[in-house]
């Protein structure tokens, strides 16, 4: 069970069945709708700790978006930062 599942688990048998799987659903999709929960925070986590990596490297997001692919990936490498992970950004 995730961290959150336990408050849906009603009849507390460590499982959530149908029922208690789509109070759990619904719950999130409200949120979503009211802007409090959004399903890609990992995406923005990652993207948050890449800009954190590049801050750190001295480099900035923009002045990389400008740069060609070659120039970007030599700088990326020079910081000690996959190209990879900026590609999937």
């Amino acid at each position: 069970m995730g961290s959150l599942d336990s408050i849906f688990d009603r009849d507390n048998d460590g499982e959530l069945d149908f029922f208690e799987s789509y109070e759990e659903q619904d719950f999130f999709d409200r949120m979503e709708k009211r802007g409090i929960y959004e399903e890609n925070d990992e995406d923005e986590e990652e993207k948050d700790s890449l800009d954190f990596e590049l801050s750190l490297a001295g480099l900035d997001r923009d002045e990389l978006e400008m740069m060609d692919d070659d120039e970007r990936a030599e700088a990326l490498e020079d910081a000690g930062i996959d190209p990879d992970d900026w590609e999937d950004m």
